[in-house]
């Protein structure tokens, strides 16, 4: 399943969708008040869908959309005039006043999307990350997990896949 993270700069939205999620057997992953959270939350998950109510200054869907295009859904919920301003056609819009239903019919609709396009690791590029998981855990020290993190990290921070990360640290541990 989809991690979900709840987005809106009001705290009683917030908590209203959280529990309407919640009450269907939904977990929601992070709640966020701003675009920065939402972009340090995203940065801890491959795969959310990103559920936005209205939207806050520092974080227009559009911009999201684009920098986050290959690992997220958006569903925004929002006035219509707000919602005729977004220009990516990937973006699932539903307009104010929403039904409870409608929006957790969109949120399940999303999950399979995303859960359809996410892109499986061959067994042999699995194979390059956990090496290079092997050597990063003996050469620094770290845990599992924290291998697994750093690697994800640098590979989400400079645009690559994290199999072309891997292969890299592999060939300078060879060195």
């Amino acid at each position: 399943m989809a991690r979900i993270v709840v987005v809106s700069q009001s705290e009683d939205s917030r908590s209203k969708l959280v529990k309407l999620l919640a009450s269907s057997g939904l977990q929601v992953f992070r709640s966020c008040s701003s675009g920065s959270e939402l972009r340090r939350a995203l940065s801890e998950s491959e795969d959310c869908v990103v559920v936005m109510v209205g939207y806050t200054p520092d974080c227009k869907p559009d911009e999201l959309m684009w920098d986050y295009k290959d690992s997220i859904q958006i569903l925004l919920i929002a006035k219509q005039p707000v919602l005729d301003n977004i220009e990516s056609p990937e973006i699932f819009r539903l307009a104010m006043p929403a039904s409870g239903q409608a929006v957790l019919g969109a949120v399940e609709m999303l999950s399979q999307l995303h859960r359809m396009r996410l892109p499986r690791r061959t067994g042999e590029s699995k194979d390059i990350v956990d090496r290079a998981k092997a050597v990063l855990m003996k050469q620094k020290g770290l845990s599992e997990p924290e291998a697994h993190r750093a690697m994800q990290q640098y590979a989400m921070n400079h645009g690559m896949k994290m199999a072309e990360f891997a292969a890299q640290i592999l060939k300078k541990a060879e060195e």
